[in-house]
């Protein structure tokens, strides 16, 4: 579905491209200025989409006019925007997002009229689904299509609806609305300045306020049935859903490169910064506290996603849940990120002009858009708690199995922490269906995120097991002490929360609860943190000489 067709070479290009176009049209002083004014700067983002830039064509099939990127470049091309400013990445994301029911549900015949005329044009595109009392469930919208019928045949639809919180809602040339027609929500291709589209005024917001986000009305507006996206109604629902694992890639490369910034930012500070007779990057209660930590889930972060976009490109169907748990993960530790680099700076960090302030701000959308952390841990639980279930418990079982051989080949890795942590995620899920727990909201949201830290410990001791940091920031050393540092995490905190929830349910008591500890191997998880502080120090070295 998503197949690149994009050559090593192209990728580099386009990055160089988008590094220079940086700096040159979006310095620091114009950055603050567009967060100062909220302004959406659409002369950069159509000189963007310019072919001098031409930064959309990476989204769009090359048989359309585009270079054909896959989930890949997209994550890469992504993190670079979003490191510069993520306002203006997200309004890029809306015309990838805008696009993709067409790429996924669209007819030849559509995908080569508007496709093309994205890719020829530099079209600016808007996905219209959200409504104002419906939020992410996308069942529950209230839009309407309704059919004009003449001689037997639909000719037409009229849509009606209102639409909240749509990215480049009041600059878009294009917009795929999702509306309910007969035949249930369906998509359609929408034009602008089509009669009874309104948009409403620029939405004044905490962060990402060079980005363009509108409400938009729809008042009997009349489009072709050729707008019918699929030609088929009822396919909205099947379509929004398709593009999740691969969107959600995208959003999760955004927060990467947010947080990433944050983290530099906060530690080219500290090498310049002195307190108590020294830099404060020689200072390990402020690179342990306020750096490493960061570094680490980043890096974990970026593990998963570098995995998730390979199984996107080789065609692997249904990765919702991976695409989930990767933007949970990196949406969490990208704001916990900007939150510490406003601590690393003191009382600069809460100055606009030192910018890590305007980065906390920009960062928090992406605990929100796209799905919010609640419902991503929602999808992770349900769906890890059926595996769990159908394997009679040997879905993380096996994960531990794995990873136990991974370490035994590759000593060091992060595999043996990451083993720990998987089964003792087993022995929690199996407390858990024993008192039926899982029919309590909270515990089941507890579970997802516990289920998602587990597999990014999987995933982070693969990539160091092979020695390539591939676009890590890390050498190959360092990147095993950080997969160490997170598998440490993982198997300590899944323990341990696990454990609060299986005692605060009274699931269990006692001698029971003792038992269930044992099970956990609690000592093994302990005698796993040694080496903690050396591995920290290592990577607060590294990170302080590069």
């Amino acid at each position: 579905m998503f197949e690149s067709s994009m050559q090593p070479e192209d990728l580099e290009l386009v990055l160089q491209t988008l590094r220079d176009f940086g700096k040159r049209r979006l310095d620091e002083r114009t950055l603050l200025a567009l967060d100062r004014e909220g302004r959406c700067p659409e002369e950069i983002i159509r000189e963007m989409m310019s072919p001098e830039v031409g930064i959309h064509l990476a989204f769009i099939p090359a048989a359309y006019g585009g270079l054909g990127g896959g989930a890949r470049e997209v994550f890469r091309i992504s993190e670079c925007v979003a490191g510069m400013d993520l306002g203006i990445a997200t309004s890029l994301l809306g015309v990838s997002l805008g696009t993709d029911p067409l790429r996924v549900g669209g007819t030849e015949t559509q995908k080569d009229r508007w496709m093309r005329q994205v890719a020829e044009r530099g079209l600016v595109v808007a996905y219209a689904v959200t409504e104002p009392s419906v939020g992410s469930d996308l069942a529950g919208i209230r839009a309407t299509a309704t059919p004009v019928v003449e001689n037997g045949a639909t000719v037409a639809y009229l849509l009606s609806g209102n639409k909240q919180f749509i990215t480049n809602g009041g600059i878009a040339d294009l917009y795929t609305v999702l509306a309910n027609a007969p035949g249930g929500p369906s998509f359609f291709v929408v034009e602008k300045g089509a009669a009874g589209l309104s948009a409403g005024p620029p939405e004044h917001k905490h962060g990402i306020r060079a980005s363009n986000t509108t409400a938009l009305c729809l008042e009997n507006v009349r489009v072709p049935a050729e707008a019918l996206i699929g030609g088929v109604e009822g396919q909205g629902l099947r379509q929004a859903q398709m593009v999740f694992g691969y969107t959600r890639v995208m959003v999760a490369a955004f927060s990467l490169g947010c947080g990433a910034t944050a983290v530099g930012r906060a530690a080219l500070y500290g090498r310049d910064r002195v307190q108590g007779g020294a830099p404060l990057c020689q200072h390990p209660g402020w690179t342990h506290k306020l750096i490493v930590p960061h570094t680490v889930a980043l890096e974990a972060s970026r593990a998963y996603i570098e995995e998730l976009s390979r199984r996107l490109d080789a065609g692997e169907p249904e990765l919702e849940v991976e695409g989930a748990i990767a933007k949970l993960t990196t949406s969490e530790a990208a704001n916990a990120a900007a939150e510490a680099a406003i601590q690393a700076h003191g009382g600069y960090g809460y100055i606009h002009d030192y910018q890590v302030e305007k980065l906390k701000r920009d960062v928090r959308i992406t605990l929100i858009y796209e799905g919010t952390s609640e419902i991503l841990q929602r999808t992770i639980a349900r769906d890890r708690w059926r595996r769990h279930l159908q394997s009679a418990g040997g879905f993380y079982a096996d994960l531990s199995q794995q990873m136990k051989a991974l370490e035994a080949e590759k000593p060091g890795c992060g595999a043996a922490q990451a083993a720990l942590a998987a089964g003792a995620l087993r022995e929690i899920l199996e407390a858990c269906r024993l008192a039926h727990l899982t029919r309590h909201q909270h515990v089941l949201f507890s579970l997802g995120l516990l289920c998602a830290r587990a597999e990014v410990a999987a995933v982070f001791a693969r990539k160091a097991a092979t020695g390539q940091p591939d676009t890590s920031r890390l050498n190959a050393q360092t990147l095993t002490a950080a997969s160490r540092l997170w598998a440490r995490r993982a198997a300590r905190d899944i323990a341990a929360e696990g454990t609060a929830l299986v005692a605060g349910g009274r699931a269990l008591a006692g001698e029971a609860l003792r038992a269930f500890e044992a099970r956990l191997d609690l000592p093994r998880i302990h005698d796993a943190l040694a080496g903690e502080l050396e591995d920290m120090d290592a990577l607060a070295q590294f990170v302080n000489q590069n």
